[in-house]
């Protein structure tokens, strides 16, 4: 069976950003709906390597885990005050991923996301090839030091940063051509990639399997998995809408045993409710279709 975590950040940003949760509450309110862990939005309030700059500082965080239960899935690293494409000088970023991973490091954090932190309109301003060059160099070397550390590194394609088609995201993942980079298989993402081809510059590119046929093209290559419903929509014409479960489209039944097949290093299915109103209200019905989800398909 699988081990069920939620994102923090679903508390904290969007529509939480003016009143968020707490980190106690979202530890005590998640260990009570049985959940296994937390993926960690690493931007305040919530825990993250600003605020907690000492090896102590840390160590209570990590005691703070165990002492309620819970252990953390991943990182979403806070790089997006930088710039990845359009720059030459990329050591900027480098070196927020660097101070992230020490941070993964010291809490026990498994894994870390990336993106390319810029829209897709950046490409307009410059030559695809060397934007695409540029990402996969600068990935190349967060990599490096992320097996150095003994983390690994995930990269959340999505509609609302550049190189949002499948294509794109196949090449770049080849390019980096390391086992310890993987994609992040968020499955509302995908079907806005590679169903809607939402926000793709240029001509538009799907994929005639849609998430199934993404996920087999990816075999051997995802390393880490956002579990979510999908309604087709963008939120604020800008990133995927993010539905709880049974208020999308997506066809689980197809899915998730494409997924088994497709493996993934570690046991973790993360809920992400990303931008969803009242995220609270809909997080326990969210726990028990992620629930069902693994009683047909967490044991394959």
């Amino acid at each position: 069976m699988k081990r069920i975590s939620i994102g923090s950040w679903a508390y904290s940003i969007g529509p939480y950003q003016d009143h968020p949760v707490a980190w106690d509450e979202v530890l005590r309110n998640l260990k009570e709906m049985n959940f296994d862990g937390v993926e960690l939005g690493g931007f305040p309030p919530h825990p993250n390597p600003d605020d907690m700059p000492s090896a102590e500082q840390r160590q209570e965080l990590v005691k703070q885990m165990k002492d309620a239960g819970l252990a953390f899935s991943g990182l979403a690293a806070n790089l997006w005050a930088q710039k990845l494409i359009n720059t030459e000088d990329t050591t900027p970023y480098v070196d927020e991923f660097v101070k992230n991973l020490k941070f993964c490091k010291d809490a026990g954090i498994p894994g870390i996301r990336v993106d390319t932190v810029q829209p897709p309109t950046i490409l307009e301003e410059m030559d695809a090839d060397a934007a695409r060059k540029r990402v996969v160099e600068t990935w190349k070397r967060c990599t490096k030091e992320a097996a150095d550390q003994g983390v690994y590194v995930t990269w959340e394609f999505e509609p609302g940063f550049a190189f949002n088609k499948p294509s794109d995201v196949f090449r770049i993942v080849d390019e980096v051509n390391d086992d310890n980079f993987g994609v992040m298989f968020d499955l509302c993402h995908a079907n806005m990639v590679a169903v809607h081809a939402s926000r793709q510059p240029g001509q538009k590119e799907t994929l005639a399997g849609g998430v199934v046929e993404m996920i087999e093209k990816l075999s051997g290559k995802i390393n880490h998995i956002h579990i979510i419903d999908s309604d087709g929509t963008l939120h604020d014409d800008e990133t995927s809408t993010h539905a709880p479960f049974g208020d999308g489209e997506l066809d689980f039944d197809a899915i998730m045993p494409a997924l088994n097949r497709a493996g993934a290093p570690h046991d973790w299915w993360t809920i992400d409710l990303c931008f969803w109103p009242n995220a609270w209200d809909v997080t326990r019905r969210c726990k028990e279709g992620a629930d069902e989800l693994n009683r047909k398909y967490g044991g394959n």
